[in-house]
C-alpha cells in the first residue's frame, strides 16, 4: 500500500474542518479571495505563495510549518 502525499490544500481543509468554518469564513479570516482558498484546497493551486499561507495559517490559528508538512 501506497501512502498518498499531504497536500497543502488537504492540510488547509483538515484544519479548517477542526475549527468548523467554511472557505468563505477562512477567506474573510485570511483576507484573501474565496476562489483562492477553494483553488488551494482543490489542489488547482499546489504551490501557493509563501505571503497567501502566511495569511491563512494566521486565519487558521496554525503555524506554516503545519500547513506544509
Amino acid at each position: 500500500m501506497s501512502k498518498e502525499k499531504t497536500t497543502i490544500g488537504d492540510n488547509i481543509k483538515k484544519y479548517r474542518n477542526k475549527l468548523g468554518i467554511s472557505q468563505d469564513v477562512l477567506s474573510k479570516k485570511a483576507n484573501l479571495a474565496f476562489h483562492t482558498i477553494a483553488k488551494i484546497e482543490a489542489g488547482a493551486t499546489s504551490d501557493p505563495r509563501i505571503e497567501t499561507l502566511k495569511k491563512i495559517a494566521k486565519g487558521l490559528n496554525v503555524s506554516v510549518d503545519d500547513l506544509i508538512k
